[in-house]
């Protein structure tokens, strides 16, 4: 007959066995958690105090599972949604999956809890050796939702049920996909244009002086736009890559605005469209990067001025907030932009009038180069516009220490 310690073991083994199942099913920081609490309650199991050859005490049989009420505590401290399966029921999950699926899924059928069809059929089907590959689940929880279910057999007949959340991953991919198909498509109309009129030009056009003219002129309109295009697609990429970097030095924003406006004014010379600025008395300056704050005045006051009514003035507004952060708006006297297109503005390459924006010479991406400067400042982006009145466009970033400039 096998002595106190020999069970006491054998009950050990079986509850790591238990514990490295869910771990191969888990993964990642919370695999460790449930690893550790099974390794510890095997210690305890096998190391039990007073339990030893002599006692008198009968030996209890090992049971190779964790007490029920064991569980709960275990996969609570798992954020992603757990649900333990016995019989096809329910019997256990975790908080995040009773926040997913609801909180009446305790004792219910395991279909009912996770109403997919993709996720029936696996979930019925019976054990198999060697692991499965994970069910995409979409529209679980909410419509736009991405769901990866994986799934586990362990001891005692239960299975385990782990939903990896993809929908971040997909929408990244997504807005990757998104951005290359855009990005080629955008350098591919002014090249067709710019090789076409090359092969025109080749041909009789090339003898007419003023036909000849006006095609060079269009050629090097579009190749421009070319450029304009390929540099702030590189001008993205180096931000995207500094992103993680805080500024940190001393900018003078009001200082900064008078000059970039100064520019502005000079390179338009004399159909200048007016451009005001209204700088509070005593602004301190921010934490920040000048060569990037005044690539966001210039596309901010560029797009006022293109979508602006022909004439109306541009305005630039610089204040301190109480809150410690440095305000700058943007504003113009345009149309105005709907609703429903404001969230999407700072996507790359979304525009609300394809048309007027390339007219305007545009490239669809100076609202997205603005948002990730901003962001690299710890600062924040707001648009308001309303139809018939303009549109105002602010950024908010933190002042630098404690120093205020006075005017």
């Amino acid at each position: 007959m096998m002595n106190g310690f020999g069970l006491r073991t054998l009950a050990a083994i079986g509850i790591i066995v238990v514990a490295g199942a869910a771990v191969f099913l888990i993964g990642d920081v919370q695999a460790s958690l449930v690893t550790l609490i099974g390794g510890i309650a095997a210690v305890l199991t096998a190391a039990g105090i007073g339990d030893g050859e002599d006692d008198a005490s009968p030996v209890a049989t090992a049971d190779p599972t964790p007490p029920p009420d064991h569980i709960p505590a275990v996969i609570d401290a798992i954020v992603e949604p757990i649900l333990i399966v016995t019989s096809g029921q329910v019997s256990h999950a975790n908080a995040a999956a009773r926040t997913l699926l609801g909180q009446h899924i305790i004792g219910q059928d395991v279909r009912l809890a996770i109403r997919h069809p993709g996720a029936a059929e696996r979930l019925m089907s019976p054990p198999s050796e060697g692991a499965q590959p994970p069910v995409n689940l979409v529209g679980l929880g909410a419509r736009e939702q991405r769901w990866e279910m994986r799934i586990g057999d362990a001891a005692g007949g239960r299975r385990i049920v782990h939903l990896v959340d993809q929908t971040g991953s997909y929408a990244a991919e997504r807005m990757r996909v998104d951005f290359v198909a855009n990005a080629s498509h955008e350098l591919r109309t002014p090249l067709a244009s710019i090789l076409g009129y090359i092969e025109t030009l080749g041909d009789e056009a090339g003898d007419e002086k003023e036909l000849r003219e006006r095609f060079l002129k269009i050629m090097f309109d579009e190749a421009r736009r070319m450029q304009r295009l390929i540099e702030d697609l590189i001008s993205l990429s180096r931000i995207e890559a500094e992103k993680y970097r805080l500024p940190d030095r001393a900018v003078d924003l009001a200082a900064l605005i008078e000059e970039v406006r100064g520019g502005i004014l000079d390179a338009q010379g004399e159909n200048a469209v007016p451009i005001r600025a209204d700088l509070a008395a005593e602004v301190p300056p921010v934490s920040g990067d000048a060569a990037q704050l005044s690539q966001v005045l210039h596309n901010l006051i560029g797009n006022a001025m293109k979508y602006g009514r022909k004439g109306a003035p541009v305005t630039i507004r610089l204040e301190r907030l109480p809150t410690g952060m440095v305000r700058f708006a943007v504003s113009d006297e345009g149309d105005g932009i709907p609703a429903e297109h404001i969230p999407r503005l700072t996507e790359r390459f979304y525009r609300v009038d394809t048309g007027r924006s390339r007219a305007a010479g545009g490239t669809g991406l100076g609202l997205s180069i603005v948002k990730h400067i901003v962001e690299r400042h710890r600062g924040r982006l707001d648009i308001e516009s309303t139809i018939g009145t303009g549109t105002t466009v602010a950024v908010m970033i933190p002042a630098h220490g404690s120093a205020v400039i006075k005017r």
